[in-house]
């Protein structure tokens, strides 16, 4: 299980292909507020319900200098799929071998059911613009997350 990210520590870098198969860095967003968003499934209630209330604030959010990238395990064109059935706006990111996952924090041992296993731990990380970690959440609920780190973030 990798360590979690805090406040201060340097965002790990990486390049992922997106929904499209592009390659989208987080270096590409130097100089902007990132926040990256860690979900386990694509086309799950859950990560749906998340990824429409990215979409719904993202203007507030990109408004007050935020960009929103999410990160599943998923691939490519399931991610696709997902963007084109739910009508999403964020920039959705393929890791299909949990390596960003895993050097964020994201992935590790879940109970669930009173059952152990790995998997995606729901998280949420804030990159500032100098490429350093603002806000670390980690095991946060799909409903209600959005509208909790607009008023954490003050925005």
């Amino acid at each position: 299980m990798s360590a979690r990210l805090t406040p201060g520590d340097e965002a790990p870098a990486f390049t992922l292909p997106d929904a499209d198969g592009n390659e989208v860095s987080l270096a590409d967003h130097k100089g902007r507020k990132v926040i990256v968003y860690f979900y386990p499934a694509a086309l799950t209630p859950g990560c749906t319900k998340q990824a429409c209330d990215f979409t719904d604030n993202l203007d507030l959010l990109a408004g007050a200098g935020y960009d929103v990238i999410g990160i599943s395990p998923d691939a490519p064109e399931k991610l696709a799929k997902f963007r084109e059935k739910e009508n999403l706006k964020v920039t959705l990111l393929a890791d299909p071998d949990k390596k960003v996952l895993d050097a964020y924090g994201a992935f590790g041992e879940k109970k669930n059911y009173g059952k152990t296993y790995m998997g995606v731990i729901r998280s949420t990380i804030v990159v500032d613009e100098e490429g350093k970690v603002a806000h670390a959440l980690y095991n946060v609920r799909a409903t209600g997350h959005v509208a909790k780190i607009i008023k954490d973030l003050g925005i």
